[in-house]
């Protein structure tokens, strides 16, 4: 098996391992007593603390260890709005984070507070001055992941910790996916990051806040961390951690050569070898270890098992993958297609003939699951990934449910035509309750029935489809008109251009 899944989870580091084995016998104890078993768990507690300040940028007694970065999170957003209270009750956070800190925001929400969420880019990417204009007089925190999870992309964390320092708002930044590549750059002032994607054990997060930062903990009240993550601390896995942080990032300089230069070889390949497939994510400014691309025509759960029996993990933000029948919120701000989507991120070590033989495989692999699906022909291999502009600067900002490739008529908005003439769609697909990627294939089948100029209607009750056929259109140099609420579900409409 070759495991291509590290964004969700490393594998244990082997100095991790080593540091957690030897700490067992020494670090059992209470760290807050005084006799010498405790001294002993004081020590490393404290050179553990010491190895992570200096990993991370920030003093020592900035950082307090909790039982998971999603802790951390949770922690690090209440206690700073807490902190902050009488500055106001707004919170902005960018559309692509974690859903741990969206949860966080969503609770802040929830008991009275105010979030403003900042749109991303088609690369996932949000605009420094588009966020520096969302903060407000009654801002009490900002929230920016340090690269995002699910495409890679790595965001402007510097230049918006500029604006937030210029406006007095104190800025919490994600790092679990970067850490491990090495500091945060920028005049952050909180940060939080969970030791398993690096490499160390599970169940233990950072949460760092500066000093000078007005930060109030909340929840159950305890001496330990600062009063900031309740309960004894799990010395050995802390000290885990630590060793192995500031291990990876010793060998982070070469490692991340090497592994973007496979993950090149991946951006490159696959466009080249599967038809109708779309890379995601910037292409320059990413994590040098992930990739993310899309399948039209491919049912996401399907493709990974079919995957997993071919001998790789991988993991997918696609609809048909989750409980909830809806696209990662990752895809869906960003605009891109979701159906079909796969994850690869390649842990340090990876060699190169698993990745050559990951690409062997993949065209047979999204083949065989459209062939199950009935699925029509590709268009051929080589379909532009739609992640920059001509120019190779990112594309503009796109909402999701829009085609970002396709731009409306001088008269106005297509949609709004569309409703003014009341026109009536040549043909309509009855797509309801069908899932991912069923209504784009239906759409796909049909699309030549239609004259050239005529409307095409797609009735869909499937979350996914507002996403996917947007996509599709902007794929297929089709256009995509708008949508409009219909008896049942939704009618999507696109015009057929050729």
């Amino acid at each position: 098996m070759a495991y291509f899944d590290s964004a969700s989870s490393a594998p244990l580091h082997p100095v991790a391992r080593q540091a957690l084995l030897a700490s067992l016998d020494e670090g059992w104890a209470d760290p807050a007593r005084l006799y010498r078993e405790g001294r002993r768990a004081r020590m490393l507690l404290d050179a553990a603390r010491e190895a992570a300040a200096e990993a991370v940028g920030c003093r020592a007694d900035e950082i307090s260890f909790t039982p998971s970065g999603t802790r951390a999170v949770h922690s690090g957003v209440a206690g700073a709005l807490a902190g902050r209270r009488r500055t106001g009750n707004h919170l902005v956070v960018s559309a692509v984070e974690h859903s741990s800190v969206l949860h966080a925001a969503a609770a802040h929400e929830a008991g009275g507070g105010v979030l403003t969420e900042v749109e991303v880019d088609r690369a996932g990417r949000v605009d420094p001055g588009v966020y520096a204009r969302a903060l407000r007089p009654d801002t009490a925190l900002a929230c920016l992941q340090s690269a995002n999870h699910e495409v890679g992309t790595e965001q402007p964390v510097a230049e918006v910790a500029q604006a937030c320092q210029g406006a007095a708002v104190p800025l919490l930044v994600d790092a679990a996916q970067s850490l491990g590549w090495g500091p945060v750059a920028g005049d952050w002032s909180l940060l939080t990051a969970s030791a398993h994607k690096w490499g160390g054990p599970a169940g233990v997060g950072l949460l760092v806040v500066r000093k000078g930062v007005r930060f109030a903990p909340q929840g159950p009240a305890d001496e330990r961390e600062s009063g900031r993550a309740p309960g004894f601390e799990n010395i050995p896995a802390v000290v885990a951690a630590a060793a192995s942080l500031r291990a990876v990032q010793q060998e982070a300089a070469a490692e991340a050569a090497r592994l973007r230069s496979l993950v090149d070889r991946i951006r490159a390949r696959v466009p080249q070898l599967v038809p109708d497939a779309e890379v995601v994510g910037d292409p320059l400014r990413r994590l040098p270890h992930l990739v993310t691309f899309s399948c039209l025509y491919v049912d996401g759960e399907a493709l990974l098992h079919e995957l997993d029996r071919a001998g790789f993990s991988v993991s997918s933000g696609s609809s048909c993958t989750s409980s909830t029948l809806t696209p990662s919120h990752v895809l869906r701000a960003m605009g891109v297609l979701s159906e079909g989507n796969v994850r690869v991120s390649l842990p340090s070590g990876t060699p190169e003939e698993e990745v050559e033989r990951f690409l062997s495989v993949l065209p047979e692999t999204v083949g065989a699951v459209r062939e199950r699906l009935g699925a029509p022909e590709g268009r051929g291999a080589g379909a532009p990934t739609a992640t920059t502009s001509a120019a190779g600067a990112p594309a503009a900002a796109a909402p999701a449910g829009t085609a970002p490739a396709t731009s409306p008529a001088p008269d106005g908005p297509a949609e709004s035509r569309a409703e003014e003439a009341d026109e009536e769609p040549a043909l309509t697909v009855d797509s309801l309750g069908k899932r991912c990627p069923i209504p784009v294939i239906e759409l796909a089948k049909v699309i030549d029935d239609v004259p050239v100029g005529a409307l095409l209607a797609v009735l869909s009750d499937d979350e996914a489809a507002r996403l996917d056929i947007p996509a599709w259109c902007a794929m297929r140099e089709q256009e995509y008109v708008g949508e409009r609420a219909a008896e049942r579900g939704t009618a999507y409409l696109v015009r057929r251009r050729g």
